[in-house]
C-alpha cells in the first residue's frame, strides 16, 4: 500500500453519476449539483467549461478538467452562448453519492444519432468523496484543474468512447471502472506536471528512503513501529531517516504515523458502527483504549465516542 492508493480509496464511482451527450451548437449545459469532484472530458469536438467564479476554460478533444465542489459550472459552445440553458442534476441528490445524478448511465446521441462528425461529445462523471482519508486528497486540489490531450488517460478515453454508446448488461460497472481509471490518470498527471507544486506526501513517495518508510507505515499502520525499526527496514541510520522524513514531510515519522492512525480511526468509527472504541483502537495499533482516546482527542479535538455521534447525526 502507498499514500496515493490510500487517499484515493474513498473516491470511487459507484452506481455512477455519469453522463455523455453529443452536442451541436448552440448549447448550454448547467451542472448545478456541486458534487465533491466532477470530471469532464471531451471525446470529440470542443467547447467551454465555465466554472462559477473562475475564468472559462476551452476544452478540445481528449482535454480533461476536474472541478472540485461545491463549485458549479456550465458547459457551453461559446462563452455567452445564446442557447437555452439545460439544467443537469436537479432534484436527484442522494447523500450516499455525495451529489446528484442527471440520469443514470445516460447517453444522448443527438439529433443525428451520433453520426454528425462536427458535433461535440462530452463525458461527465461526478464523484462522491468518502471518509477522512480522501479529504487529504481534496485539500491538495484547486477548484479547477486541467490535463491536456496526450497524457496517460488517452487510451482510457478510447475505451469510454466505445462504451458510452452501448446499452448492454454490466455497462454501469464498466463505466464506473473506466471513470475511476480516468480520474486516477488525470490526477496523477496533474500532480506530476512540470513546474507544479505538489503536496508533500506526493513528493515524499518518490524519495528512495522516505518513500519506502511511508510504504511500510501505510501497509502496516498498526505495527509497533519505532524510528529504529523503520530505519532498519529502510537500510539507513535513525538520524538519516529522521532528517530526511522531517525535511520532506515537515514532521517526524512517528508524528506522521499517529496522525495517519487517527485518520484511519476516524473512518473506522463512522464506517464500522458495530465496532467498539476498543476494537477500533486495536485496529490502528493501540492496545490501551484510554491512550487511543487521548491521542484522538489531542488531534481531533473530541473523543472517539463524541466524534462517532456527531458523524452519525
Amino acid at each position: 500500500m502507498d499514500v496515493t492508493s490510500d487517499l484515493f480509496r474513498g473516491v470511487r464511482a459507484r452506481g455512477s453519476l455519469f453522463g455523455s451527450s453529443v452536442l451541436s451548437p448552440p448549447w448550454s449545459l448547467q451542472f448545478v449539483d456541486g458534487a465533491p469532484l466532477t470530471l469532464c472530458t471531451v471525446l470529440a469536438g470542443g467547447g467551454w467549461i465555465v466554472p462559477e467564479g473562475c475564468p472559462p476554460e476551452r476544452l478540445d478533444a481528449h482535454d480533461t478538467i476536474v472541478v472540485r465542489g461545491p463549485t458549479t459550472f456550465a458547459f457551453v459552445d461559446e462563452p455567452g452562448s445564446t442557447a437555452e440553458p439545460i439544467v443537469c442534476g436537479v432534484d436527484c441528490a442522494t447523500p450516499e453519492q455525495g451529489g446528484t445524478r442527471h440520469r443514470l448511465g445516460w447517453h444522448d446521441p443527438g439529433e443525428g444519432g451520433g453520426g454528425d462528425r462536427t458535433a461535440t461529445t462530452l463525458v461527465v462523471g461526478a464523484y462522491p468523496v468518502r471518509g477522512e482519508m480522501s479529504r487529504q486528497l481534496m485539500d491538495a486540489l484547486p477548484t479547477v484543474l486541467r490535463v491536456d490531450a496526450g497524457d496517460t488517460g488517452d487510451p482510457v478515453l478510447d475505451h469510454l468512447a466505445a462504451e458510452v454508446a452501448r446499452d448492454e448488461p454490466g455497462q454501469q460497472v464498466v463505466l464506473d471502472r473506466l471513470l475511476d481509471w480516468m480520474l486516477v490518470c488525470t490526477l496523477r498527471t496533474w500532480l506530476d506536471r512540470p513546474g507544479g507544486h505538489p503536496p508533500a506526501w506526493w513528493t515524499a513517495q518518490k524519495d528512495p528512503v522516505v518513500g519506502q518508510a511511508l510504504s511500510l507505515l501505510h501497509t502496516e499502520p498498526a505495527a509497533p513501529w519505532t524510528v529504529g525499526e523503520l530505519a532498519r527496514r529502510t537500510g539507513v541510520s535513525r538520524s538519516t531517516l529522521a532528517k530526511r522524513f522531517a525535511g520532506l514531510l515537515g514532521e517526524p515519522p512517528l508524528t506522521y504515523l499517529t496522525r495517519w492512525r487517527m485518520t484511519l480511526a476516524a473512518d473506522l468509527l463512522v464506517q464500522q458502527e458495530s465496532s467498539t472504541v476498543a476494537q477500533v483502537a486495536r485496529a490502528v495499533g493501540y492496545t490501551d483504549p484510554f491512550a487511543f482516546s487521548v491521542a484522538f482527542k489531542r488531534l481531533r479535538g473530541t473523543n472517539p465516542s463524541e466524534f462517532r455521534r456527531t458523524a452519525a447525526a
